[in-house]
């Protein structure tokens, strides 16, 4: 219990400060006549809790309970915020200005509940139909882990690009801060690929060989994506 508690805190910092990045970036960009930050924020984290509770829930990939706690609940949970949206529209309401009170209600509600849907269906279609595991000449490799760490390294590139620029940062610093994300997500998300060839036992060949070549390949998507992730937010 005190492990899921303390993996829940760690998880749910690094969640608050994604948020206030993240929607600090969002109405510097933006502006404030709209909670747009807030708006942000809470799609992103619908569509990744969405498609992680696919990825780590529902197939039960052989991760221990405090890294889901720390994921599902810590991260996505400080990453996504009911009650500053219900402030914001508040504030709105108070304002006078009943239309975009309504339209933030309607648009928040109704795009995260899209975003979840799209989480969710889309992991269903990398993994229900073969688990996300593809065979190739005697070997399963978890190919649905590959595209899912690969898609999340396109989102942090997106927003790491815009944020950085908003921000200022020196070209020195932005490196810096790019080097430590993605080499830490890197890590982490093959770390993940390797519980699942773990969890595939048996059933592949040359397991070392195997793992190493999908870890290398897992982490060259990751870069590729990252790369083309910063592309799309230079241009955003």
């Amino acid at each position: 219990m005190m492990n899921q508690l303390i993996s829940v805190a760690l998880g749910g910092s690094v969640g608050a400060l994604l948020r206030y990045f993240i929607s600090t970036g969002v109405y510097a960009w933006l502006g404030k006549g709209f909670p747009y930050g807030t708006l942000a924020v809470n799609v992103i984290g619908s569509f990744l809790i969405g498609l992680m509770t696919e990825a780590l829930v529902l197939q039960r990939v052989a991760i221990a309970m405090e890294y889901r706690a720390a994921i599902l609940i810590g991260l996505f949970g400080s990453l996504t915020t009911f009650s500053t949206f219900s402030l914001d529209t508040f504030y709105l309401f108070e304002q006078g200005n009943y239309g975009k009170a309504g339209l933030n209600i309607l648009v928040s509600v109704a795009v995260c509940l899209i975003a979840v849907w799209a989480g969710l269906s889309f992991g269903r279609v990398l993994f229900t139909s073969s688990a996300g595991v593809i065979h190739l000449s005697g070997v399963l490799l978890p190919y649905g882990i590959v595209i899912v760490n690969a898609i999340g390294a396109c989102l942090i590139g997106v927003v790491m690009t815009i944020l950085a620029e908003k921000a200022g940062l020196a070209p020195e610093y932005r490196l810096i801060l790019m080097v430590v994300v993605v080499g830490a997500f890197v890590t982490f998300s093959s770390l993940y690929i390797i519980l699942k060839m773990v969890e595939l036992g048996p059933a592949i060949k040359n397991t070392v060989v195997v793992a190493l070549s999908v870890v290398a390949l897992n982490g060259m998507m990751c870069m590729l994506f990252f790369w083309a992730g910063s592309l799309l937010g230079r241009h955003v």
